[in-house]
């Protein structure tokens, strides 16, 4: 299975921006799927995760703000990002399956940049 990531950006605090991954297989809608950052010098975390159930769980700095979705007939996982803060700046992976330590499979990484 491959993700591929897309979507990142230069964004001005309080803008939006909409992340995506697709795979390569049909791997979302039977196993779900996970979005983490890492921001320099910190642990990679989990910002938001969807089951293959369709069930949906944030990091607590990102909720409100942050909806992760998909579209299964295209295998793709989307992440959109809404009022967005300077702490926000990391690198963005899109990761499956969905599991609390983490899937085997990876997305390149897109990165997010959020100026104040």
């Amino acid at each position: 299975v491959q993700l591929q990531a897309s979507g990142g950006g230069l964004v001005q605090a309080g803008g939006s921006l909409r992340l995506s991954c697709a795979a390569s297989g049909n791997i979302f809608s039977i196993f779900g799927a996970g979005w983490y950052r890492q921001a320099p010098g910190k642990q990679r975390e989990l910002v938001a995760g969807i089951t293959g159930a369709g069930n949906t769980n944030y990091a607590d700095s990102v909720k409100g703000r942050f909806t992760i979705s998909r579209d299964n007939a295209k295998n793709t996982v989307y992440l959109q990002m809404n009022s967005l803060k300077p702490e926000d700046t990391a690198v963005y992976y899109c990761n499956a399956p969905f599991r609390s330590t983490g899937g085997p499979y990876w997305g390149q990484g897109t990165q997010v940049t959020v100026s104040s």
